[in-house]
């Protein structure tokens, strides 16, 4: 297995991995279909830029995982007094066929390496039930967030 850093031209297997995370976290495929072409325009423009960046793991060429990685604007916080920007982890995938090998640990420490080296020692994400123990084994803690859509209310 290699881990590789992601390229424009990976755009359609980063789609692919978050229509199949959110699959499994159960969320609804019509909904999935609604966002696939904002979300592939967003993707698009954000990998070009760079301001959307992360890792392949692969073995024999192909694509078994990944991780996504942003930098968010944020003002000084509790949890990080003197910086102003976190790292944000998402899209994170195994092919189910790959899982138990320790692939996502291993997506999760280049991830973290590679926001060290952008100066961000703040990250988040938003967990599945089914990464939360992988997340809290590796030090990972939960926090208060709340959300609410105003569209839905």
């Amino acid at each position: 297995m290699i881990i590789r850093s992601i390229v424009l031209t990976d755009l359609d297997m980063i789609c692919q991995h978050r229509e199949s995370m959110f699959l499994e976290a159960g969320r609804s495929p019509d909904v999935l279909t609604t966002m696939a072409a904002p979300f592939r325009q967003w993707l698009m423009e954000h990998l070009a830029k760079g301001t959307y960046f992360g890792f392949f793991a692969e073995e024999n060429g192909h694509s078994i995982g990944g991780v996504g990685m942003m930098e968010i604007d944020w003002p000084p916080h509790p949890a990080h007094p003197l910086a102003s920007k976190r790292g944000y982890v998402l899209n994170v995938f195994v092919d189910p066929a790959y899982r138990g090998r320790g692939i996502a640990r291993a997506l999760m420490k280049a991830a973290e390496i590679e926001f060290l080296s952008r100066g961000i020692d703040y990250i988040i994400l938003h967990a599945t039930n089914a990464g939360r123990a992988l997340y809290e084994s590796d030090g990972w803690i939960r926090t208060t967030e709340m959300a609410k859509n105003l569209q839905a209310s």
